[in-house]
């Protein structure tokens, strides 16, 4: 029985051969799922013609924004799986499940991870004349005035979460304010209309940097990225504390092994060159030259704490 197994395979792979090395002299098209010039939409470009150069075809980046992702998804998922279409996606991959309802793809059996290429560190940032410095003067002050809104570039991103997350340990009250992107939150926060705000360090770094803002804490469990001099909240009196956002690619889920350890070598190429490690770090990110198994892995852990942070919490994605 296992001899028969065997014979199936490798004939199923002797049929599937042909096509695949037709799909391979073929451009490939990266769907993202946002809008041009937003975090994904930027992270990916950087990595295009590196991978171009190692694949040895065209990388076309196409942004198809709409329903938090879902729409870009929707694209891949019914992709045939040769390696021509990826998806990249972020941190909001493993939240999108539990808004989204009524999809005709499942994200858990739809997509095959291929590489997380960054780690995305977000940051506690306070108007500048508000009255915290630390991460104990913030929760002291959102208990005096019992409630502190704080802007997130939206529902469900590592931003609103960690929001959730550090008032249901600390025993205050956030109020979420959800905005279309990080650079909006950035905007109310500069002019004063904003208490906090929780987002990327990409977003919210030159504002300290400028004294319209002050950083109180990384929501990562450790110091890292361009604003690595901010402590922690883990460190900062709550032990555990990890909400960190990531980007990386995807194939659908059917996609042979082969083809996934092309893209991952074409993606690892991409990262490895100093240039555009560089300009990621740049633009706040942590390059991550990940195997598609820790990719894996990594999906399944966040998807296993955001679940248990939703039922802790009680908070609303929707």
């Amino acid at each position: 029985m296992p001899q028969r197994r065997h014979l199936a395979a490798v004939i199923v792979a002797a049929l599937a051969a042909p096509r695949i090395a037709a799909a391979q002299a073929r451009p490939v098209r990266v769907i993202v799922p946002f809008a041009p010039g937003g975090q994904s939409d930027t992270v990916m470009r950087l990595l295009q013609p590196k991978m171009s150069e190692h694949l040895g075809v065209p990388v076309v980046v196409e942004n198809r924004p709409g329903a938090g992702g879902a729409v870009g998804a929707g694209v891949v998922a019914a992709a045939a799986p040769d390696g021509t279409t990826l998806f990249f996606d972020s941190f909001g991959f493993v939240v999108q499940p539990l808004v989204q309802r009524g999809l005709p793809f499942d994200y858990a059996t739809a997509f095959a991870p291929v590489a997380q290429v960054v780690a995305a560190p977000y940051v506690l940032v306070v108007k500048r004349d508000f009255p915290a410095t630390d991460l104990a003067g913030f929760i002291n002050a959102a208990k005096q005035r019992q409630g502190v809104p704080f802007g997130s570039p939206g529902i469900g991103t590592v931003g609103h979460l960690a929001g959730a997350l550090l008032a249901h340990r600390a025993g205050i009250t956030l109020e979420h304010v959800a905005y279309r992107g990080g650079a909006d939150a950035a905007r109310d926060i500069a002019a004063g209309n904003l208490d906090a705000a929780i987002s990327t360090a990409n977003s919210l770094r030159p504002l300290t940097l400028e004294g319209r803002a002050r950083g109180i804490a990384l929501t990562s469990a450790e110091r890292r990225g361009t604003m690595a001099d901010l402590p922690t909240i883990a460190e900062s009196g709550f032990p555990g504390f990890d909400l960190t956002s990531w980007n990386g690619i995807f194939a659908p889920s059917a996609t042979p092994p082969a083809v996934v350890a092309r893209l991952e070598a074409a993606a690892h190429h991409a990262i490895g060159d100093e240039t555009v490690r560089q300009r990621l770090t740049a633009s706040g990110n942590d390059p991550i030259a990940g195997t598609s198994a820790a990719f894996a892995e990594l999906i399944r852990r966040d998807g296993a704490m955001v679940r248990q942070l939703v039922a802790d919490t009680g908070m609303r994605l929707d």
